[in-house]
Order: C-alpha cells, then structure tokens, then sequence
C-alpha cells in the first residue's frame, strides 16, 4: 500500500523563505503547497484538504492573525503554526487564543519545526480526522 503524503500549506509573503521551507519539506517528504498571502491561502484552501498551515504573521493584505481568524471561521480544524520576525508576547498570547498549535520565531530551525511538525502529525493521528467545512458564499 502507498504511503500518503501528508500536504502542508506554507503562507509567507516573503518569496525567498515562502520557497526554501517549501523546497525543505517537500525533500522531507511531504506535499507541499504555497502561497503569498492569506487571501491567496483560503482561496487554495476551498475545495483542498491539507494536514498543516505554517503561515507567517507579517504580511501585506491579510496578515497572520487575520488569516488565522478566518481560518477559525470557515476552517476550525486546521493545525496552525505561526512563525514570525517580531516575537512578542502580545501576538503569542493572541495566536495561541486563536487556536494556533504553536507559535515560533524567524530564522526557523529546523530540527525544532520538525519536532513541531512530528508532534502534530502524531496528535492527528491518534484522534479523529476532522472534516473540512467548507462556507458558500
């Protein structure tokens, strides 16, 4: 039987880190989308099931924490981690209310995002999976 990949969405407007985490994952094994805004992200999102969102707070348009109450909203399911430049306790505290699974700061490690990633993975796979709703508009 054909193991499944697992399909992570990366938010980030930052072309350059938006690329090299996803060219990162993707070597790791996993099915990687992306995109450069929140907008861009539920857009991609109607209709698509994805296991993971790591999205980035500062952005144009639609921000991180906006993307993340929206995600409440039309997406309640989702695993989220926030990563960001500017780590302030204030944004902490709001992702974490929002429902973010974890909340880290820019440059990434590695080693402690696939912790992160492995933690979550393991978690949903010992609950049951949550189907996607999906709004009309």
């Amino acid at each position: 039987m054909a193991k499944v990949m697992k399909r992570i969405l990366v938010v980030d407007d930052e072309e350059n880190a938006r690329i090299a985490l996803s060219k990162i994952l993707t070597r790791q094994g996993y099915d990687v989308a992306s995109a450069g805004n929140g907008y861009e992200a539920l857009n991609y999102l109607r209709g698509k099931e994805v296991e993971l969102i790591i999205t980035d707070i500062n952005m144009p348009e639609m921000n991180g924490m906006a993307f993340l109450r929206e995600l409440n909203r039309s997406y309640p399911a989702s695993n989220v981690i926030m990563i960001t430049a500017y780590g302030e306790v204030e944004s902490y505290i709001e992702a974490m209310n929002l429902g973010a699974f974890e909340y880290i700061n820019k440059p990434v490690k590695l080693e402690e995002l696939n912790k992160i990633i492995n933690k979550i993975f393991k978690h949903t796979a010992n609950s049951h999976p949550k189907e996607i709703r999906h709004e009309t508009v």
